[in-house]
C-alpha cells in the first residue's frame, strides 16, 4: 500500500489516512501521495460505520447522519478538488432505496467533477439475509454501459469483513497511483 488517502464526506471531511495505516501497514510510513476522496451514499447504506470501524473507533457511538436525505442535494459541494469517489450501498435494501441509489451513483458517475475519477463501489451489509450478490448490483445498477471507459470497482463488503474493506481501499488507491503517472493531457 503506498497512496495516502485523505476522506471527504457528504457532511465532513474526515482524514483516515493514519488509521487506515495503522490497520494495514508495518514499519515506518514511507512518503506517498495524498489522494482527496468523496464518500457518498443513501442514508443507512453504513458509510460512517465502515470509515469509523476502518479507524478502529467504537461502533456503538455511531448515530446516522440526522436529514441525510435532505443535505443529498448538497453532495456536489464537496466534489471540488477529489481525486477518488467512494460511493456506498445498502446491498440488502429495498427495490425503491436500490433505484434512488442507481440514480445518484448515474448522476455521480456523469457529474462534470467526478466524471474522470476513479470509483469505489462498495456493496454493504453483504452480512444480511436479502443482500444481493455483487453480480446482481452490477446488472441492476446498469454499469457496465454507463461507467464504459471509467475506472471503477464493485465490491462486496460488511462491517464482519474489514479485510474486505481494506483490500477494496487498496485498489482504489493502486487506481489513483495509475492515474498518477498518465501523462497529462493538454
Amino acid at each position: 500500500m503506498s497512496g495516502c488517502i485523505q476522506l471527504s464526506c457528504a457532511v465532513c471531511r474526515i482524514g483516515i489516512y493514519t488509521c487506515f495505516r495503522a490497520l494495514c501497514c508495518k514499519g515506518p510510513p514511507p512518503p506517498r501521495p495524498e489522494y482527496d476522496l468523496v464518500c457518498i451514499g443513501l442514508t443507512g447504506s453504513g458509510k460512517t460505520s465502515l470509515l469509523s470501524q476502518l479507524c478502529s473507533e467504537n461502533r456503538d457511538n455511531i448515530v446516522s447522519t440526522t436529514g441525510a436525505d435532505n443535505i443529498r442535494k448538497y453532495w456536489s459541494r464537496y466534489y471540488q478538488g477529489s481525486q477518488g469517489v467512494i460511493f456506498v450501498l445498502d446491498s440488502a435494501s429495498s427495490e425503491d432505496d436500490l433505484e434512488i441509489a442507481r440514480n445518484e451513483l448515474h448522476s455521480a458517475l456523469q457529474h462534470p467533477q467526478l466524471c474522470t475519477l476513479p470509483f469505489l463501489i462498495l456493496a454493504n451489509h453483504q452480512d444480511k439475509p436479502a443482500a444481493r450478490s455483487v453480480q446482481e448490483i452490477k446488472k441492476y445498477l446498469e454499469l457496465e454501459p454507463l461507467a464504459r471507459g471509467k475506472r471503477w470497482i464493485l465490491k462486496p463488503c460488511s462491517l464482519d469483513d474489514m479485510e474486505a474493506v481494506k483490500d477494496s481501499f487498496s485498489l482504489l488507491i493502486n487506481l489513483l497511483e495509475d492515474r498518477d503517472l498518465e501523462p497529462s493531457r493538454m
